[in-house]
């Protein structure tokens, strides 16, 4: 099975989807249909992340695992430095190579719910470029190294200017390539991307992208990913916020143009943040792959 990187240097733009570890039975079911609704559109690879504290990390190794050997899939499990120690964290990645997954989302994680900053356990990791940086000495070049970034700067940050100084440490480090939290204005993005560029960033940098299917996620989206909506979408949502199914058909309008606009301006790759949902996703995408003439069999 390839590295993520591998793929970077032959075929841009990747197209790739994340996935969580679902916690109940009900939850694996629709995992599993939405992985078979979206297999055929051919994936670069897919993600699956890593709970709050390390919640799913059994999880976590045993979805990855399944995509990528029942449904040859190129996967990357995520990893944090939530809640374990150096040797908690190198037998779970020992697991991962193990079980022949070679790609790795590094990332500090977020503090827990009840606490307001991340304080990192005895014998732990305070950042993620120490952990990247452990990836790197305790296994070489046996995983391809992705990590954070935030084009609209991480809630923690003072400026962007400082969000990307840390950055270029994680990317130092020996960072492969960064995914971009989600966001819904491409002038941001383009202007992170080219700050990024500028201060001797020059691994790809691949498009979050998550459509909004429900009038809630707004406000979650705004404080929680620090992300802004355009007025215009903000304004058709608003129109919408009690049909849901105009909602999710204007949303995906905008998530179509929004990816169309990226391929354009020569975006590395797009990554869609499925909430283990299909639908939305497939049509995007599907739609994308009609605009570029890109033949698939479904």
């Amino acid at each position: 099975m390839k590295k993520i990187s591998e793929i970077l240097e032959v075929k841009l733009p990747t197209f790739s989807f994340e996935f969580f570890p679902p916690k109940t039975s009900e939850g694996e079911q629709k995992l599993e249909l939405s992985i078979q609704k979206l297999k055929p559109l051919q994936p670069d690879f897919v993600s699956i992340t890593y709970g709050a504290g390390g919640s799913t990390r059994i999880k976590t190794n045993e979805w990855v695992s399944k995509i990528q050997n029942q449904y040859d899939l190129v996967s990357m499990a995520h990893l944090t430095c939530v809640g374990s120690t150096k040797e908690e964290l190198k037998e779970i990645i020992l697991n991962h190579k193990d079980q022949n997954i070679k790609n790795i989302m590094a990332l500090r994680g977020d503090p827990p719910k009840d606490s307001t900053s991340f304080v990192a356990v005895n014998g732990g990791f305070s950042y993620a470029y120490q952990l990247i940086e452990f990836i790197k000495k305790e296994f070489n070049d046996s995983f391809s190294i992705g990590a954070a970034c935030y084009p609209e700067k991480h809630v923690e940050a003072k400026s962007l200017e400082e969000d990307i100084y840390y950055l270029k440490k994680k990317v130092d480090s020996g960072v492969d390539f960064l995914i971009t939290q989600l966001f819904f204005d491409n002038d941001k993005f383009y202007h992170f991307r080219d700050l990024a560029y500028k201060n001797g960033i020059k691994v790809p940098i691949i498009a979050g992208i998550m459509p909004i299917t429900a009038y809630k996620q707004i406000e979650r989206f705004t404080q929680m990913a620090n992300c802004t909506i355009p007025d215009k979408l903000l304004k058709s949502l608003n129109e919408f916020q009690n049909k849901e199914e105009d909602l999710i058909k204007k949303s995906i309008e905008f998530s179509v143009m929004q990816c169309e606009d990226l391929l354009k301006n020569d975006v590395a790759g797009i990554h869609f943040y499925t909430l283990n949902q299909s639908d939305a996703t497939y049509q995007i995408l599907k739609q994308i792959y009609d605009i570029l003439k890109i033949s698939i069999s479904l």
